[in-house]
């Protein structure tokens, strides 16, 4: 086990006060900075240094900070959540760099995640998406089924679990060349998709999850594997393929 030691670090960070503003690089010195510290604790002691020096804090999105909800996205050293692989920013720990390192820290970037301040961007583009289809039917007369009577096939549970793990952080968007979502989308359409509560909106769902994809300016799929490897979940590409079946299923109805 690593033994527990501080450092000193340089951060050279991106300030940007609104979506108009140019925004640059800002640098910063933080010393004494635990090894045993989360990536967002070493944010919160800077913000503590800048607000004792009576500077702005910087401004950076988070939540849960357990790695479920995606807030906390980070382009860390040129790579989405930072230099470990299946973990979100909140768990990547300052172990993971070395005394007297420099740490670059950009916000997410895409046409469809504008930035708000600082290092938070707006995401609410993925929020549309979900909502131009990313549910089902629910019967609601009084006569609903327990949906654990319906079977459902192991296989099929097992690949709808995996690509419900997704949780639109973004980094498959910040990771591709062309800010592509369709690891995103493919993951919400292959949850549905998957399973039989899905069928009864699935023309449509996957239509309308697509076309508001193209709408909110998401480029297309690469093909490169860029997202799945950055994805803190590990989604995987064959729910793209999927998507374009279904999609091209949709289509020609």
């Amino acid at each position: 086990m690593a033994t527990k030691k501080n450092i000193n670090i340089k951060l050279k960070i991106w300030r940007q006060k609104n979506a108009k503003d140019k925004g640059k690089i800002v640098d910063y010195k933080l010393d004494n900075v635990s090894t045993d510290s989360s990536f967002l604790e070493m944010l919160d002691q800077l913000n503590e240094q800048l607000i004792n020096e009576r500077q702005e804090p910087i401004a950076f999105d988070h939540d849960c900070r357990e790695g479920i909800c995606g807030m906390c996205s980070l382009y860390i050293n040129g790579r989405a959540h930072g230099p470990d692989t299946g973990t979100t920013t909140c768990q990547l720990h300052m172990r993971k760099f070395n005394d007297g390192d420099t740490i670059y820290i950009e916000p997410f970037r895409s046409k469809a995640f504008p930035v708000v301040k600082d290092l938070v961007v707006d995401r609410s583009s993925f929020d549309r998406i979900q909502q131009a289809g990313g549910f089902v039917s629910v019967n609601t007369s009084g006569n609903t089924i327990d949906a654990n009577a319906t079977p459902v096939p192991k296989d099929d549970a097992d690949k709808a679990f995996m690509a419900a793990a997704c949780i639109g952080c973004g980094a498959c968007v910040a990771t591709c060349k062309n800010g592509s979502a369709m690891l995103f989308v493919g993951a919400k359409v292959s949850q549905y998709a998957l399973l039989p509560q899905g069928k009864v909106e699935a023309t449509q769902r996957v239509l309308n999850m697509v076309r508001q994809m193209d709408e909110e300016g998401f480029g297309n799929c690469t093909n490169t594997g860029a997202c799945e490897i950055e994805c803190p979940k590990g989604i995987s590409l064959e729910n793209i393929a999927r998507m374009n079946r279904e999609y091209l299923k949709a289509s020609l109805k």
